[in-house]
């Protein structure tokens, strides 16, 4: 591991000397390569620059120990160092063996979240709305910018489906574990008996697809355009502005109808088709490689029931690592950081262990 961290410190600096280089500066994509490069490999050669240093201490307070001629309150004082430089030496061993544990290469990247309505007919509409708000509130805590690509509302206020897009450093590493079927359990608006009934919505995260990435073939697409339907009422638009995109050999298709211009449906229906397919051919490359292994945490499968909201009872429950927080009203503002670290830690210690074997 040591060797591999010397080497790695080698390349930061190299890193370093051409990133302070004008010609590198204003090749603007090779600066922000390797400016991001740089900013990934900063905390494991930080954490390897205090691992080295807490080596050279121990080596000093050993010596100091072992010299006869030093003094008694001397030895004292390097025996108490040589025990903070053993403790940072085991705490910063550690560290660095998380550091160093396979990166996400989608982590950094925007998303693209697909809510669908489930079992449960308006109520489950009404739940992909709570999620919608959810994931909202929390996108923005984050500092995250939000922008709904595609709905279909219903007339009392729920989606069918909604697609949105959250974009910010670091937004797919917070929601990627939202993937799967979220089930609701409450006393549904709609109820005039007070009975609770479940429901179910699915979410899909989708790291957004870069161009260098995902090309889409215009020869393989199917164009339409067709009159946006809505809610009802002043909503329905009178052109036929919304936009149906067909990947011709997935059969994959996106609408998208929210926009009045023609243009702006067409270019957030291909962001929108371009994420699914990525996801597809990302997935076909995980299942061949690491077919053998499934995280703790769960792959993110839709077919997966992975968290229920009980609101009579106050409590949200994720099934993957057998969390349960009675803070129901908080969660559903956006407070859903104890819930995300909680996986990400469980989904870390699982790699770890993997990483043994």
């Amino acid at each position: 591991m040591f060797e591999k961290l010397a080497g790695a410190e080698e390349r930061y600096i190299a890193l370093e000397t051409q990133l302070a280089d004008p010609a590198v500066v204003a090749d603007i994509p090779q600066y922000t390569a390797l400016l991001k490069e740089h900013k990934n490999m900063t905390p494991v050669i930080e954490a390897y620059r205090v691992y080295k240093k807490a080596e050279a201490d121990l080596d000093e307070a050993n010596a100091l120990l072992e010299d006869p001629g030093a003094d008694r309150e001397l030895k004292d004082l390097a025996r108490d160092e040589a025990a903070a430089a053993r403790e940072t030496l085991e705490k910063t061993a550690e560290q660095l063996k998380v550091l160093l544990l396979p990166r996400d290469p989608n982590d950094d990247k925007n998303v693209i979240v697909e809510i669908r309505s489930g079992a449960g007919g308006e109520e489950a509409a009404l739940f992909a709305g709570s999620l919608l708000r959810m994931y909202s509130m929390y996108a923005e805590a984050q500092g995250f910018r939000t922008e709904v690509l595609s709905s279909s509302p219903t007339e009392l206020g729920g989606y069918k489906e909604v697609s949105f897009e959250v974009a910010g450093d670091g937004a797919y590493s917070r929601f990627k574990f939202e993937s799967g079927v979220h089930r609701v359990q409450r006393v549904p608006e709609t109820e005039s008996q007070g009975r609770i009934q479940t429901s179910t919505a699915t979410v899909a995260v989708l790291p957004e697809a870069d161009e260098v990435e995902f090309e889409l073939d215009p020869s393989e697409l199917k164009i339409d355009t067709f009159r946006s339907s809505g809610a009802g009422g002043q909503h329905i638009n009178k052109t036929d502005s919304a936009i149906r995109i067909t990947h011709l050999p997935t059969g994959t298709v996106v609408e998208c109808q929210d926009e009045r211009s023609q243009h702006k449906n067409k270019e957030r229906a291909l962001k929108i088709l371009s994420a699914r397919l990525l996801e597809v051919e990302q997935q076909k490359h995980k299942d061949e490689i690491d077919s053998a292994r499934r995280a703790q945490v769960g792959t993110g499968d839709r077919s997966e029931r992975i968290r229920t909201y009980n609101f009579p009872q106050g409590r949200v429950s994720d099934h993957r690592i057998g969390l349960t927080l009675y803070k129901i009203d908080a969660i559903m503002d956006g407070n859903l950081d104890e819930l995300i670290d909680a996986l990400i830690t469980a989904d870390t210690a699982a790699k770890l262990e993997a990483s043994q074997e």
